[in-house]
């Protein structure tokens, strides 16, 4: 079981990442004519409205996992118009695609912060890298240097999962709608959003997600830390 205070931080960084995520769909649905999610508030980094629509999945299920597991998942959901997702597949994709890339601009800014902390000589990679130790810091560091090192590290960790897990091209996670955004794939992107795939694709993703992660995410942190040798 994981300590209370990484619980409380891991799963704090798992409801902003989250909200933004869907509070990016909401936005980019209200640009692109459809204000469905916006009505409902979801147009906020406000994490009520968010957690009032799925509050077993941004809620129930996170704080069970951390505090029975020590991990943190859960899901949430932004409202559309599926009307309007018909009759502009191009747009629906481009919102799809929005959820992820927020996650990704919190992976780089996590990412920058990281470099600027090994720049100026406070922080290091961590020889055991996990999902809140990326960076540890180094010796003599004033103390608020540790729990800022273990949230910066948990901001790049689960966005850097959020974002690659998201795109998997299966339903119902956004990387199956996004499929519509390459040409010739309309009709496939259509077939993988359908309700008698969803939850199949679903199990599929989870079962195949590590052996597709670990490898990019090892790549990633060598990227990160140039010079560096993690396998």
């Amino acid at each position: 079981m994981v300590e209370p205070g990484i619980a409380a931080a891991e799963y704090a960084v798992f409801l902003f990442s989250t909200v933004c995520h869907e509070a990016a769909h909401a936005t980019s649905a209200r640009w692109l004519g459809d204000d469905t999610a916006s009505r409902g508030g979801q147009v906020s980094l406000d994490p009520v409205p968010h957690i009032r629509r799925e509050p077993i999945g941004m809620v129930a299920v996170p704080l069970i996992g951390l505090f029975s597991g020590g991990y943190v998942m859960g899901w949430a959901s932004t409202p559309y118009d599926p009307v309007w997702a018909e009759s502009h597949p191009k747009r629906a994709a481009v919102m799809a695609a929005a959820g992820p890339l927020a996650n990704l601009g919190l992976v780089l800014v996590a990412a920058a912060l990281i470099c600027v902390g090994v720049a100026l000589g406070m922080v290091e990679g961590a020889d055991s890298i996990g999902s809140y130790h990326v960076v540890v810091p180094l010796a003599g560091q004033a103390a608020w240097v540790g729990p800022v090192a273990m949230l910066v590290s948990l901001f790049f960790t689960l966005n850097l999962m959020l974002f690659f897990f998201n795109l998997l091209p299966v339903g119902p996670l956004d990387g199956a709608s996004v499929l519509a955004l390459v040409p010739g794939l309309s009709d496939a992107s259509a077939w993988l959003r359908s309700p008698r795939i969803r939850l199949f694709g679903l199990l599929v993703a989870w079962q195949v997600f590590p052996y597709i992660y670990d490898p990019i995410f090892t790549k990633c942190l060598n990227i990160l830390f140039p010079g560096s040798n993690y396998h």
